[in-house]
């Protein structure tokens, strides 16, 4: 099935859908790992992607923005030079109304009746300047970090900036 645009999932409508205890079932999430690189490395510059805009934004978004990031980032910095944090979680669950479509179909359809919807996805509900990426790495690797970042950000449906919270002294 096709996948629904994003202008449908992008504003933020209703209260936040979590309760998965009464859900029949919840797509898994996809993004495989929120810590990437060297967690325990001294680090003197930390740069952070902020969100400039509330909106809902998917899994498979922070997915696609976290391998982004990781790629770039790994080579300048190596495995062990970098530490990556995704800072959000999806806990909002996704709910779609499908139609059946093509011949036949307002036999097989129930229009608007049972409109529930079935669980599609997850997505985060972020608001405005909420840290999105935390990426910490040291004074050489700073330009690449900060191009991951950016790069990562061109995957997000709403506009991002890229921030330097500790060590701006350092890169001037």
């Amino acid at each position: 099935m096709v996948r629904k645009p994003a202008r449908m999932y992008t504003p933020i409508a209703g209260q936040v859908y979590t309760r998965r205890e009464y859900m029949g079932g919840v797509p898994a999430n996809k993004i495989v790992q929120y810590d990437a690189g060297n967690p325990r490395g001294d680090f003197p510059i930390t740069l952070t992607l902020l969100v400039k805009e509330s909106c809902q934004i998917r899994d498979s978004a922070l997915e696609a923005a976290r391998i982004t990031a990781n790629r770039e980032i790994t080579l300048a910095a190596g495995e062990t030079g970098y530490h990556l944090k995704i800072r959000v979680y999806p806990h909002h669950v996704l709910r779609e109304n499908k139609q059946a479509m093509g011949a036949g179909a307002d036999r097989v359809s129930m229009g608007m009746r049972m409109s529930f919807g079935k669980a599609i996805g997850t997505a985060a509900r972020v608001k405005p300047n909420q840290k999105l990426i935390t990426l910490r790495t040291t004074v050489n690797c700073f330009k690449a970090a900060k191009e991951a970042l950016r790069k990562a950000s061109m995957k997000l449906p709403t506009p991002c900036s890229v921030i330097v919270e500790k060590g701006a002294e350092l890169v001037k």
